[in-house]
């Protein structure tokens, strides 16, 4: 401020067992907060405001020691400890703190069950004692990291930490991004609930964490994505989009009040249909670089097997089926490019990897008919003349930059002329005057606008490498790294007008599409110079 400086530390504290692959295992629900003075003298106003279930309950506050206060009301219960001089108002804590060179103050926010016992309270000094234990947890975390070496280590270190930032440690999901309802247009009605593992990611993430070094990540995650959903699929029932961090199916979407707009709980979407998957792959990959720098030895066993050719056979069976693409929009099912591929992924992969998964060569043979045929129809429909590239979907010449996926799984070779004729259409005419690429645009079944989407430039940047431009695709990959913060973290968009983060943040699909678009960069490079 114009008479002084303040730091402002926020964490989420592990707890002092919580190392290496362990981390976060015994974390306390504790967040904290400390405010220091850094020069001259700065007032502060403090406001802490407990409101459960978006709002929706408003809870009692009441003190229970010197520091301390507690409250009761809702699915949740929380211990508000402090040392600034603040009093309860109501149902909010209210206080003005005077900030000077060497003077500070500590807040924490324990979270539990309000069946549980009352649990202690912790004193304003035990922040202390927390952040070191924070800092060291995560440093022995990242210090077992050995899958990359080169030049933007930092960055996908960065990166490999968010993914494990955003792991629900007791079950190994990842959630899209730790944020409910910030506005993908401000003041728009795009605002969606996040904390939730999305199917269409486990492929994704699971490269990106391989890549990273973290194969143990990769695993736990791989045994997440296995237990919430191979048994719906063994009895017929298919698969969602998504799925709770804990293996719990989506609730019904619910719209709750809300200071700005109403949050949008995705549970409206989980029973949209989209195809494909490519899990064991990547896992295969992530077991030959485990976090120790030694192989994990994770092998397909038959429940896995068995599970992932239901998957293959279930593509097979589905694949023409219509549904609502990538990017689950509301104007209706259709025939989308990308799912048709990912479908074809899933049938590539699975024949790939054969009797590894317990498969018959009769039922081999069938995924290898059915892939070729969805091949032969992504080349037949999903091109446009009149676009002059693969488009959104058959008989639309609507773009999308989700086609640029087409190159990365190895679908058609960068270099092929419609590729590449495809990619000159999405830096053309799917990017904003900067080069943020948007994921489509046009109608979508919603009203109002997004941001241009942080994985689909990535997106861009990688397919550039594939064809060897190396300039132009480090040129993408700079403008989506230097629109992160400043602790390297990335949102879900970004504002094509103000170059403001937009979105839920930081977004797992962004950091992933960092990882693997340097990866690609820095193999092209190394390639060229071989």
């Amino acid at each position: 401020t114009s008479t002084g400086v303040v730091r402002l530390t926020d964490f989420l504290a592990l707890d002092t067992d919580d190392r290496g692959n362990d981390i976060g295992q015994s974390a306390p629900a504790r967040l904290c907060r400390l405010v220091a003075g850094i020069d001259g003298h700065v007032d502060l106003d403090v406001e802490v405001a407990v409101r459960p279930e978006f709002g929706l309950t408003t809870p009692l506050v009441y003190p229970v020691a010197a520091n301390a206060w507690r409250t009761r009301g809702g699915p949740i219960t929380a211990t508000v400890v402090s040392d600034a001089p603040i009093e309860v108002q109501g149902a909010v804590l209210v206080g003005r703190v005077s900030l000077m060179v060497g003077r500070r103050y500590a807040f924490i926010v324990d979270v539990g069950d309000p069946w549980e016992a009352d649990p202690e309270v912790p004193e304003p000094g035990a922040v202390d004692a927390a952040l070191e234990a924070t800092i060291r947890g995560w440093r022995s975390w990242a210090d077992k990291l050995h899958g990359y070496d080169g030049e933007r280590r930092s960055l996908l270190r960065r990166s490999a930490l968010v993914l494990r930032s955003l792991t629900y440690a007791p079950t190994g999901a990842i959630v899209a991004a730790p944020t409910t309802s910030l506005p993908e247009e401000v003041g728009g009605s795009r605002n969606w609930d996040y904390r939730y593992t999305w199917v269409r990611d486990a492929s994704f993430t699971i490269g990106a964490l391989a890549a990273s070094g973290c194969g143990f990540e990769a695993s736990q995650f791989f045994e997440f994505f296995f237990s919430a959903t191979a048994g719906s699929l063994a009895h017929g029932h298919g698969l969602q989009i998504m799925y709770g961090i804990s293996r719990r199916a989506i609730p019904p979407r619910t719209r709750a009040p809300y200071a700005h707009r109403p949050p949008r709980q995705p549970a409206g979407t989980h029973r949209q249909r989209r195809m494909g998957s490519d899990p064991a792959r990547r896992l295969r990959r992530a077991a030959r670089c485990g976090q120790d720098g030694r192989p994990l030895g994770v092998e397909i066993d038959p429940a896995y097997g068995a599970f992932l050719a239901d998957i293959a056979d279930r593509a097979a069976l589905r694949w023409w089926d219509p549904d609502d693409g990538i990017w689950e929009v509301r104007d209706g099912s259709g025939h989308f490019v990308y799912s048709k591929l990912m479908s074809w992924v899933a049938l590539d992969r699975a024949c790939k990897l054969g009797t590894t998964l317990g498969a018959a060569p009769a039922r081999i043979q069938r995924w290898a008919d059915e892939r070729d045929e969805v091949r032969r129809a992504i080349l037949n429909q999903g091109w446009s003349d009149d676009a002059g590239a693969f488009t959104q979907a058959f008989g639309r010449t609507e773009l999308d930059a989700s086609v640029l996926m087409m190159p990365i799984v190895g679908f058609l070779d960068a270099n092929d002329p419609r590729m590449r004729a495809t990619i000159e259409a999405v830096a053309d005419r799917l990017t904003d005057d900067r080069g943020f690429v948007f994921r489509y645009l046009g109608a979508d079944g919603l009203p109002g606008r997004e941001g241009t989407f942080g994985i689909c430039t990535f997106w861009l940047a990688e397919c550039l490498a594939l064809v060897g431009e190396t300039d132009r695709a480090e040129k993408f990959f700079n403008l989506m790294v230097d629109a992160a913060n400043d602790l390297g973290l990335l949102a879900e968009e970004v504002d094509p007008t103000t170059r403001e983060p937009l979105g839920n943040f930081p977004q797992a699909f962004t950091h992933i599409g960092l990882i693997n678009a340097a990866r690609a960069i820095e193999a092209q490079r190394a390639s060229r110079q071989r």
